[in-house]
């Protein structure tokens, strides 16, 4: 019987490895974006961020792509063969906390390493909506805010923003997240920018 039992496990362990190998290859995006994008410093240095955990809609809470075909907005696919460096809410916070960074020449303590005694400006980020759309591109919408140090008024502002794809497939949608996600990273740094000079600032446009 445990004979059996082996050649019956060796059999099926065979034939998953077979399947495997026509199967379609795994891809990997990344919603960061090349660090020669940024623009020069705004703020003079050192100037220390920290970006919090991501709020996420439950369904956005994986490292598949998650996409809507063109006409069918009420369904959604999770793409196994498609997918981001990591999961979606870790791959916005670093894509977000390395470019307010680098747009504004500060240094990120997002994952770390800021000295206890230095100021910080926080920046929470809830990501309320990212629709993607296979042909069409990105529409997103956020609510973030940004406390300067002990500062007891946070600038709180709503973001929503939409980036047309450049062609049909997934490239281009995850083309299109990633400038997307650069705009909204350049929009937070000039928040950031405005409150180190002024604690009432208003949310840019």
């Amino acid at each position: 019987m445990k004979a059996s039992t082996s050649l019956i496990s060796l059999a099926v362990a065979v034939t998953a490895v077979l399947a495997g190998c026509g199967s379609t290859p795994q891809r990997f995006y990344t919603l960061a974006s090349p660090a020669a994008a940024y623009a020069a410093p705004a703020v003079a240095s050192p100037l220390w961020i920290e970006v919090g955990p991501l709020a996420v809609p439950e369904r956005l809470a994986r490292p598949q792509m998650v996409v809507s075909s063109t006409g069918a907005q009420a369904q959604v696919d999770v793409l196994e063969d498609s997918r981001w460096a990591s999961s979606f809410e870790n791959e916005m916070r670093d894509a977000l906390s390395s470019g307010i960074a680098g747009q504004l020449g500060a240094l990120d303590g997002t994952r770390g390493g800021r000295p206890a005694a230095a100021p910080v400006t926080r920046i929470s980020v809830q990501v309320r909506r990212f629709d993607a759309v296979e042909g069409k591109g990105v529409d997103a919408s956020l609510g973030w805010s940004a406390r300067r140090g002990e500062q007891a008024r946070p600038l709180v502002c709503q973001l929503n923003l939409s980036e047309p794809a450049s062609g049909p497939g997934i490239d281009a949608v995850a083309q299109s997240a990633q400038k997307l996600t650069a705009r909204a990273s350049a929009v937070m740094a000039r928040g950031v920018a405005a409150l180190q000079s002024n604690p009432d600032a208003s949310c840019p446009i």
